[in-house]
């Protein structure tokens, strides 16, 4: 079964703004991911720019299919 990380996350921008996710979910390979290597993910993806503190909380593994689809399928 492949894996998921369910998690909840803050991110604060040095402009004194931020975000919030609650219940977001994302395809990990392997059995763990931590909390550094999930936020680097997030800015990235989402292309975050002024990105101060990133909280991650309530992270859970789980077992789901993966929703993305591998870079390698077409």
């Amino acid at each position: 079964m492949e894996k998921r990380v369910l998690f909840d996350f803050e991110i604060e921008f040095t402009n004194g703004d931020g975000i919030q996710g609650q219940e977001f979910r994302l395809d990990i390979d392997g059995d763990d991911i931590s909390d550094e290597e999930l936020a680097r993910y997030i800015v990235e993806d989402m292309r975050l720019l002024m990105v101060g503190k990133v909280r991650i909380l309530n992270k859970k593994i789980i077992n789901e299919k993966h929703k993305r689809r591998h870079p390698d399928q077409k």
